[in-house]
């Protein structure tokens, strides 16, 4: 009888050992995997990001060179604007003054409208 309860207790004992041997290496083995599924998910959130901020860059670029083209356009018809003008008061001027001596000398003055 004493060797019947030697052997049940014997194996009793591996069997606990074993199973904890096993859950033991289990638990390593989600471990790792979890470890491996979290530096994927950080690749993948970095490209992501690279991604995005690539998108970003170039979406800033072609704004800015659109805006510096719409600024180049405006300030062209500006100056064209301003040139006309200035042009129009400058012979509007050289009339007025012209005038100023026809008057001096008893003359009609001429139409002070120019095209």
């Amino acid at each position: 009888m004493q060797v019947g309860k030697f052997t049940g207790l014997f194996l009793a004992a591996t069997l606990g050992f074993s199973t904890a041997v096993f859950a033991q290496d289990g638990a390593k083995q989600d471990m790792k995997d979890a470890g491996h599924e979290t530096a994927a998910a950080t690749k993948d959130v970095g490209h992501g990001i690279a991604k995005g901020t690539k998108k970003g860059y170039h979406a800033t670029k072609r704004g800015t060179v659109k805006a510096a083209d719409a600024t180049a356009d405006g300030t062209e018809k500006a100056a064209k604007g301003t040139a006309h003008v200035t042009t129009k008061a400058a012979k509007k001027t050289a009339t007025g003054t012209r005038n100023v001596g026809r008057r001096v000398e008893g003359k009609e003055p001429v139409p002070n409208n120019p095209q």
